[in-house]
């Protein structure tokens, strides 16, 4: 069969075609899958046409947008004929198609939660709230909540090869029934009843992966553009059995002698290949949601300009037609859309559900009338109960049984919605006979199950399904669509390109440590600090205490920059695009070469200015050191942001954070100084290990090996304060405006007697600090152990805690 349309000269080019054809049939299957024949267009004003051989999953952009042209002239009516052409090619050969019903039964869902002023968010009711959760944990209290019913004994069908809509007013249950039927409900909901697919129910299978929840809120990375948000979504989700059907197909095809149409064929193999950037169904999917306008323009999010709220429901949407999904579960998606374009989305969902026997529910508000009418079968919600599910055309004449009528000028869904409610149902009242009485809901539910279409839908759900008649590739069974390896390279590349599009941050931490490395060289300079003295080790040791303190608050930013990207984290995390460890390793990886250059900058800036112990082994110790604080400190952020998983909050976990560690380091308070009962937290602290590292490398050179009357030097020791020390460091980094000290006591206490040692030790035993080379070593595993501790915690709060 050669190509549906044929223009003058393309037609000398017929030929040539089949016989690359043939050569194509040659290969085999797996390499056959990944060969198509497009045109090309050559010579001047591409006035010649030659059919080329191409691998599909490396066509040029010309060949991407050639093809997509010839087949969708106008996508609100060739993509109809295109769909039906890839059907009718898979019925020719025998193949059936996954199709999947959904059934609930007696589902029933109950909430708990505070009302009337108690459910305010003011700072007392949240204390209030934590001292009684507290309290019901041990045991102590009974839960003040009150239950909520959302949904009270509910059962239907979602038939697939039908387009349902879900329509209720507001608080009527809607979103809950999707979370329900998609396997999303939160864990503390009251749940009771069944759901199946195609008879198999939610432990047999993975739901999350079977359908796809498409949510009324548009999370999205305000720094990617619409087609690389759509090609991560794509690369994440996969293509399902999609490949191997296509493989069947090809095999099938070749055994017949059937040759398709060659469009078609390359549109099939390119759209359904497994590739790192699946573009062409990409460029699909954006030409079908009319979103070709925007397709290289940014999200954008509150701090970033990009597309409309129209649009960025609409990449909501396209994100999850990426997938390979057969049941689809979509709340609200006309939200900020107007009337046309609501209707040119729903019609081409029309389309694949009737052509592609996929199984859609789709919750609308208000529904124009040339869209309701776009509907097969319709659900409707009140007050957490189904009054009526069936087709659309019977629904009037439902409530024309119960009396009520929709007027002629009166859209049907605003109808529908206004007549269950007892503020509007009077106007709808059209029987003469009998005076009006409002008519409850459960009325409402109890007349439906003796109404005809009733009386059908509960006589099939009394007949359960056939779980032999189930196709072998409907249900996924796999938690996630690609390898482990593929995950990671898809986390990793968008974490990449997150990082280049926020690198005014970067750059901005960058230039913040130089100039304060440079201030600290300004500072701490080495002409007025001599080594070899008490007076020069006090100062030496502030400069090792400043650059301490540099590298640790320079990272502060990573807790915004964290708790900016949660969002989209936890829906694609509930979403099975990908799992914790994927989102969080990433993080860590590119945060390597970040800490390698900030601390490298602020080790060449300072080390040699201030006069720190000569020598290149000595530079490159405190380099390692400086870097394993470094990264301690920014594995600490990512922990302390998703904690707090909103900034404000993040920020001050890590920040009482730093204050214990600074407190138990060391520093401010020795050793010695730390009440028994507490000292252990001296141990755990990993500022204590990054400050015994930069100094035990520092104050253990031969330049500190000095040894004065042992007299002497008791005298000048045991008249050095920590007091006096401490005052020395602060008055410095008063004059380089970083800190403003106020009145800091520190208790004083002398060394021990000691026979004659050496400055740079007496200094270090003064201070509480360990002695020897060997725990530099210990303080380096023990800053990079807390690193690998920070970072397990992050995945782990990522894994379990739940979005606020």
């Amino acid at each position: 069969m050669r190509r549906s349309s044929l223009g003058s000269s393309e037609e000398a080019a017929a030929e040539e075609e089949e016989l690359r054809w043939a050569a194509i049939e040659r290969l085999p299957t797996r390499r056959r899958v990944r060969k198509g024949i497009v045109l090309k267009r050559y010579g001047e004003g591409g006035g010649v046409v030659v059919p080329v051989e191409v691998d599909v999953r490396k066509m040029e952009v010309k060949d991407k947008v050639m093809l997509l042209e010839s087949l969708l002239k106008v996508p609100e009516t060739d993509n109809e004929d295109l769909l039906r052409t890839i059907r009718k090619r898979i019925d020719r050969v025998g193949i059936a198609i996954p199709k999947i019903e959904v059934r609930f039964q007696s589902l029933s869902i109950e909430g708990e939660a505070y009302v009337g002023n108690r459910a305010l968010p003011t700072l007392l009711n949240s204390t209030l709230n934590a001292i009684e959760g507290v309290l019901k944990i041990i045991g102590l209290s009974s839960s003040k909540k009150t239950t909520v019913k959302i949904l009270q004994d509910v059962s239907g069908i979602v038939k697939p090869s039908r387009l349902t809509l879900l329509l209720g007013p507001p608080g009527s249950g809607k979103t809950t029934l999707l979370k329900a039927l998609a396997g999303k409900l939160d864990k503390n909901l009251k749940v009771s009843g069944e759901i199946t697919y195609c008879g198999h129910d939610f432990t047999e299978f993975i739901p999350q992966r079977t359908s796809a929840y498409i949510s009324q809120h548009d999370l999205h990375y305000g720094e990617m553009t619409v087609r690389e948000t759509l090609e991560f979504s794509r690369r994440c989700l996969g293509v399902g059995s999609r490949q191997m059907m296509l493989e069947e197909l090809l095999r099938r095809e070749k055994t017949a002698g059937i040759v398709p149409n060659f469009d078609v064929d390359a549109f099939m193999k390119a759209t359904t290949v497994a590739t790192k950037r699946a573009s062409l169904f990409i460029d699909y999917v954006i030409k079908i949601l009319g979103l070709d306008i925007c397709v290289d323009t940014v999200v954008g999010d509150e701090m970033r300009r990009g597309i409309s709220g129209g649009q960025k429901k609409r990449v909501t949407t396209g994100e999850m037609l990426t997938g390979p999904a057969k049941v689809f579960f979509m709340d609200e998606i006309s939200t900020g859309l107007d009337s046309s374009t609501t209707y040119q989305i729903v019609n081409y969902l029309k389309q694949i559900a009737h052509i592609m026997d996929e199984t859609l529910v789709i919750s609308l508000l208000q529904p124009a009338p040339e869209t309701f009418d776009l509907f097969d079968d319709i659900i409707l919600l009140s007050e957490g109960k189904i009054v009526y599910q069936g087709p659309t055309e019977n629904v009037l004449e439902f409530f024309e049984s119960m009396g009520f009528k929709c007027p002629e000028r009166k859209g049907t869904a605003d109808f529908l919605q206004e007549v269950t409610s007892a503020k509007d149902q009077l106007y709808y009242w059209f029987d003469g006979n009998k005076p009006y009485r409002y008519v409850p809901v459960t009325e409402f539910v109890s007349a439906f199950k003796s109404f005809y279409i009733g009386k059908d839908l509960f006589e099939e759900l009394r007949h359960p399904f056939d779980k032999g008649g189930t196709h072998p590739a409907a249900l996924e069974r796999m938690k996630y669509a690609i390898s482990k390896w593929e995950l990671f390279r898809a986390c990793f590349a968008r974490e990449w390109l997150w990082m280049k599009r926020n690198s005014i941050v970067f750059v901005f931490k960058t230039v913040q440590i130089a100039i304060m490395a440079m201030l600290a060289s300004s500072v701490f300079v080495r002409t007025k600090m001599e080594s070899g003295q008490m007076e020069g080790a006090a100062k030496y040791g502030g400069a090792l205490f400043f650059s301490l303190n540099n590298v640790l608050f320079n990272g502060l930013p990573e807790i915004a920059m964290t708790t900016m990207k949660l969002p989209v984290f936890f829906k694609q995390r509930d979403l099975l695009f990908y799992p914790a460890w994927a989102f969080a390793l990433p993080i860590w990886l590119l945060s390597i070469p970040v800490s390698l250059m900030e601390s490298g900058i602020l080790s060449i800036i300072t080390y040699y200015p201030i006069g720190f112990a000569p020598g290149a082994c000595r530079f490159l110790k405190q380099f390692l050191a400086l870097f394993g604080i470094h990264q301690m400190s920014l594995s600490l952020y990512h922990f302390a942001g998703v904690l707090g998983r909103i900034e404000v909050i993040a920020t001050t976990i890590a920040t009482f954070a730093l204050l214990v560690f600074f407190v138990l380091g060391g520093y401010i308070v020795a050793r010695y100084d730390i009440a028994s009962w507490i000292r252990w937290g001296y141990y755990i602290s990993p500022v204590m290990y990054g400050q015994n590292a930069i100094a035990i490398n520092e104050f253990l050179h031969e330049r500190w090996n000095m040894v004065s009357d042992s007299v002497e030097l008791r005298q000048r020791l045991n008249s050095y304060s920590y007091f006096e020390i401490y005052s020395t460091f602060m008055q410095s980094l008063t004059n380089c405006c970083f800190y403003v000290t106020n009145h800091i006591l520190l208790v004083y206490q002398p060394i021990g007697n000691s026979t004659e040692p050496s400055i740079g030790i007496a200094f270090l035993e003064q201070r509480g600090m360990f002695t020897t080379e060997r725990w530099y070593w210990i303080s380096i595993v023990a800053l990079f152990g807390f690193c690998l501790l920070f970072n397990l915690l992050f995945i782990l709060a990522l894994k379990y805690l739940k979005r606020k």
